[in-house]
């Protein structure tokens, strides 16, 4: 593996300052557009799939006869039960084989799911596809951001990633707006074959198309523009044991390094705040503002699409800026962000008012979006090159456990036991909502106390890097 002898975090952050002009723009080659294409394509799927469950839920409620709770448990926390238990050891595959294969099967298994998601009749037939899609899922978002870092110069990690981000925004707009649109043509069951087609043929195109880039050429400041796509070196091991002991003393590594931890558990608690509020939105304001599944959808999609766009990219446009070289002037920023808007995401709930209602979540939508690529990027140059995918799959493994498992489960929960023996009804699920939504201020702290612990991390990054 090459070693690492390109700019340090402490000298770019997360970018260089010089995002357009003389950047990725103008070094990328069409191979490499075409690749981060595809992956922000495929990130866009994997979020859409996402949205269109919690979209659908009071539907699927209504038709399924659920409680609150056993509506989270399929929507949330049937995907999340094997997403966090296979993501680790499918990220650990991904530093020493093919990312590509291994992309392109995950893709093609949770797109399947979600068709069978819609094809489902009982509780336990979509409990089971809802497990399998977060099988699939697992294999999604490590080997892309991998694979990212090693086609494009850590240089434009920050415009390449911001890029990537994209597809968050695209998928949400797709899981709720075209969704929504499609289930009250149609009906919801339509709505899933309609999000799950789709991926089957992306991943397809994966395999035949795509090449896998040689690991940690990126990394050297000699290194060409192009990205090389050779195939990376696979280690042989003697058996199951020495793969699970390597694996974990990786994990090791990156469980003791404060600044990433600090930056993990923000990420997460930022994912059980904002996608967790999210969540149960458009079940929120069918129940509160009597609308159908159409009208929240087409409400809360194009939030998702223009304001969720305009912060990721304006975020990176900032940060690229002199003024934000300092990694801990990007932590601030992140912990200022989400801690100011936490407050009109209370408002979302303590109010009645739709307008107002409205306002608020278009101030709260953008917060949602902006730490995605900072974190990602700080991430990728934390850690060694072997490890991205790895620190990837944490950072997912944490954060879905917030906004998949916790955050349903609680608000679920919660409006059952608040609803009383009618059930959840509007009033409660506004009561569990108003709780859930401080949580962003404990998000903020993490990212401000990241910055005691960040230099001297750096300095030890730095010196495994140039030995």
């Amino acid at each position: 593996m090459a070693q690492d002898k390109g700019l340090s975090l402490a000298e770019t952050p997360v970018g260089t300052g010089r995002l357009f002009g003389g950047s990725v723009f103008a070094e990328a080659s069409a191979r490499q557009w075409y690749v981060l294409l595809v992956l922000s394509l495929i990130y866009a799927l994997n979020i859409a799939d996402r949205y269109v469950i919690s979209t659908l839920m009071e539907s699927m409620k209504l038709d399924l006869h659920l409680t609150d709770t056993g509506v989270a448990v399929l929507s949330g926390v049937g995907l999340a039960l094997f997403y966090v238990t296979a993501g680790i050891p499918i990220s650990w595959l991904a530093d020493r084989y093919s990312r590509r294969n291994i992309l392109a099967a995950s893709l093609v298994i949770w797109s399947a799911m979600t068709v069978l998601t819609g094809l489902s009749r009982t509780f336990f037939q979509m409990l089971g596809a809802r497990v399998l899609v977060g099988v699939g899922e697992s294999g999604g978002t490590p080997p892309s951001t991998s694979m990212l870092a090693d086609y494009f110069r850590p240089r434009h990690q920050t415009a390449v990633l911001t890029i990537w981000a994209l597809g968050a925004c695209l998928g949400a707009w797709l899981g709720q707006d075209i969704a929504g649109r499609i289930a009250d043509a149609f009906d919801w069951r339509t709505a899933f074959l309609a999000m799950g087609v789709p991926g089957v043929v992306m991943g397809i195109i994966v395999f035949t198309t795509l090449r896998e880039p040689k690991r940690g050429v990126m990394s050297d400041g000699n290194a060409p523009a192009a990205a090389p796509v050779e195939e990376a070196e696979v280690p042989q091991f003697s058996g199951l044991w020495a793969i699970l002991r390597q694996m974990f003393a990786d994990l090791l590594i990156i469980l003791r390094q404060p600044a990433t931890m600090h930056l993990i558990v923000g990420s997460a608690l930022t994912a059980l705040w904002g996608w967790g509020l999210m969540w149960w939105m458009p079940t929120y304001l069918q129940r509160t503002y009597h609308m159908t599944t159409g009208e929240a959808g087409a409400m809360l999609g194009p939030m998702q699409l223009i304001a969720g766009s305009l912060a990721t990219v304006g975020t990176s446009l900032f940060l690229a800026t002199p003024m934000m070289a300092n990694p801990k002037r990007v932590l601030h920023l992140m912990a200022l962000i989400v801690g100011l808007t936490t407050i009109p995401s209370f408002f979302i709930f303590w109010t009645h008012n739709l307008a107002i209602t409205k306002v608020c979540l278009w101030v709260m939508v953008p917060a949602m979006y902006f730490y995605i690529g900072p974190c990602f990027g700080l991430l990728n140059n934390l850690v060694q090159p072997h490890l991205r995918a790895m620190v990837s799959a944490v950072t997912l493994l944490a954060a879905n456990i917030c906004n998949l498992v916790i955050a349903p489960m609680f608000v679920g929960m919660a409006s059952d036991y608040f609803g009383g023996v009618k059930g959840g009804d509007a009033a409660s699920l506004r009561l569990a909502l108003m709780i859930l939504a401080p949580t962003g201020f404990w998000a903020a702290w993490h990212y401000w106390y990241a910055t005691k612990k960040i230099d001297a991390q750096l300095a030890v990054v730095r010196g495994a890097k140039q030995s």
